[in-house]
């Protein structure tokens, strides 16, 4: 079965829409960010529950059943935990977040990671 040229075109914009924002894959455990500056989390299976660790460092909002959109709230780091429907835990994704201001901090904190 051929895709019809419409699908074709809907499958081009999505993939524009998902290039203009930074993103990550969940295979990658750590993910760096600087604060302002939101990035995309793709998972390998769908999840049904994130845990964010300290939500003063980021905020998460849910996309669909296997992506996320991180934002960076304030420099720390934490983690996400996702947890599948069954109660497994899939990813455990360790982010650290800087502040622009200080590049010296964000390199420090990013090798720590």
């Amino acid at each position: 079965m051929k895709p019809s040229p419409r699908v074709l075109a809907f499958a081009a914009i999505a993939m524009l829409a998902f290039a203009s924002v930074p993103g990550a894959s969940a295979q990658d455990d750590r993910v760096a960010l600087g604060v302002g500056t939101p990035s995309r989390l793709f998972l390998q299976k769908a999840y049904q529950t994130v845990i964010i660790g300290d939500p003063s460092v980021v905020s998460v909002r849910a996309d669909d059943a296997r992506s996320v959109l991180i934002e960076p709230l304030g420099p720390g780091k934490t983690n996400l935990v996702f947890i599948d429907a069954q109660g497994i835990v899939i990813a455990n994704v360790k982010v650290s977040v800087c502040s622009v201001s200080s590049p010296a901090a964000c390199a420090a904190l990013q090798s720590s990671l």
